[in-house]
């Protein structure tokens, strides 16, 4: 093996981006367009941008826009419905959408309909409890000008208008119901993000490496972060040095802020979640169905496995799939290791992580039960969407690797996570994006809040603030109180990204 470069003759970036995902994309990008002249260094260890959590296969594509997850809008003790989660993520979408309008007016993003479809996100539920469950939660989102559109229907000539597949033979006497929105979308995430990166490789002072893989790192007395890479094809190690350092490796921030050192990574640890689909393969059903139809998860399930009958439209291409189907895996990431787990266990994060496990057995019950599943119980899983699915027009597949946040928490020990997190250094010249869904959707909202923190006196500047404006027109406002904003940015964003009406 070459003797490892203990120096470098490269300058000093002034910011070091870890991963090629659509997180790592989203802030490269908003950083050169509030300062053109900073300097970015990129290294992803896969030798392909967005082959991991932000490839289509790999990503839930949906848009999360909290239109159609139940889980984001619990029912109360009191039989009310809380509505605040479904308005923060809605808004934080309304974000992205503007951000990615303002590229594709300003050039980064020529071609909207490469990745951002228009397409109706709809709740389904049946029985009479759920049916009750699904109205209350329609009535407590129509106050919010986030959801204005919103339609409800218990009858079914009218849902069997709207999904027909959902219908198929189901049983008459059984109460259903259905929520939709209209302005809805599909993503593709791994498309948009290979389309930023293609940007930000072109811009002067950007320079971008795969197939590198960050070995250590360590801050010195000067404030300068030096990184050892490894080049996978030549397995020569140099030192690269930045200013500022971004995580954004999807399941593999853990260990990678774990070897940072920062006292504010003490305590993580993560729980791996794996996923599978049934993709259709018949063109006729795919033809049929024109929706994202989202129901209710099992007890116990990880949000991230809420079922749903997805349209999706990737490569060019409409596809069909039903699940995800959870499973268990010791990798971080779909191309990791099975010691991933095992190497991210630290003495300071073993105590959160026995406790989350311990308050957490319903959720170890049911990724036990969906690793045992067997075709038969995966094509009942699917009926219970489409009845009269025939399983020889499915295929199983296998979908992306997620990492659940555990943190330690004074009062339970350790707590178990399901969302994203964001880890910052005290001098904000490190962060580390962990966790998962609704990540990509919300990847606009949690950057800008990485710059405001990480980079407090530029981003305080009134030339910084009126660029925020600029890229996020309703910056600094919230929509949920703004009904004519509201109606006002989704209108611009429509006609700019070229969604249907």
């Amino acid at each position: 093996m070459p003797a490892t470069k203990l120096s470098s003759d490269k300058p000093v970036s002034d910011v070091i981006l870890i991963g090629a995902g659509i997180m790592s994309a989203t802030l490269g990008v908003l950083l050169k367009s509030l300062d053109p002249n900073l300097t970015i260094s990129g290294y992803e260890r896969l030798d392909a941008v967005a082959a991991e959590s932000s490839d289509a296969w790999n990503n839930a594509g949906t848009g999360h826009s909290a239109f159609c997850e139940l889980n984001y809008t619990p029912e109360r003790p009191d039989g009310s419905i809380d509505i605040s989660k479904a308005e923060k993520i809605a808004e934080q979408f309304e974000l992205s959408k503007q951000f990615w309008a303002s590229l594709v007016q300003e050039g980064p993003l020529p071609d909207p309909k490469s990745f951002i479809r228009t397409i109706p996100h709809m709740s389904f539920v049946w029985g009479a409890a759920n049916v009750e469950y699904l109205r209350k939660r329609y009535n407590a989102l129509l106050h919010s000008p986030l959801f204005k559109g919103m339609e409800f229907s218990d009858d079914p000539a009218q849902i069997a208008a709207w999904i027909p597949l959902v219908m198929d033979g189901r049983d008459p006497a059984t109460p259903v119901a259905a929520t939709r929105m209209a302005v809805g979308t599909d993503v593709n995430f791994g498309t948009l993000t290979r389309s930023l990166f293609n940007h930000l490789k072109g811009l002067p002072g950007v320079d971008f490496h795969l197939g590198h893989e960050i070995e250590d790192f360590r801050r010195k007395a000067d404030g300068i972060w030096r990184l050892k890479i490894r080049n996978l094809a030549s397995g020569e190690s140099s030192i690269v040095r930045g200013r500022f350092v971004f995580i954004g490796a999807g399941g593999g921030s853990l260990p990678l802020l774990e070897k940072s050192g920062i006292p504010e990574a003490n305590g993580f640890g993560g729980f791996p979640v794996s996923g599978q689909w049934l993709k259709c393969r018949n063109p006729a059903i795919i033809a049929r169905h024109e929706a994202k139809v989202y129901g209710k998860p099992a007890v116990g399930s990880p949000p991230m496995s809420m079922p749903h009958l997805d349209s999706r439209h990737i490569n060019g291409q409409k596809e069909l799939l039903f699940g995800p189907y959870a499973g268990f895996s010791t990798k971080f990431l779909k191309k990791g290791s099975y010691t991933d787990l095992f190497r991210s266990i630290e003495l300071g994060n073993i105590r959160p992580l026995l406790y989350a496990g311990a308050r957490n057995l319903g959720l170890t019950r049911y990724l036990i039960g969906q690793v045992l599943q067997s075709p038969e119980d995966r094509t009942a899983a699917l009926r219970e969407y489409y009845p009269a699915a025939d399983p020889a027009d499915w295929q199983l597949e296998v979908a992306g690797q997620r990492v659940q946040v555990i943190k330690k928490d004074k009062k339970e020990g350790g707590v178990l996570e399901f969302g994203t997190e964001m880890v910052t250094a005290a001098d904000g010249s490190i962060a580390a994006l962990l966790g998962a869904s609704p990540g990509a959707s919300t990847a606009v909202a949690i950057m800008l809040d990485l710059v405001q923190k990480c980079f407090p006196d530029r981003a305080a500047t009134s030339e910084w603030q009126a660029r925020f404006r600029q890229l996020v027109p309703s910056f600094g406002q919230h929509l949920a109180d703004s009904p004519g904003l509201t109606a006002a940015v989704r209108e611009h964003s429509r006609g700019v990204l070229q969604l249907d009406a």
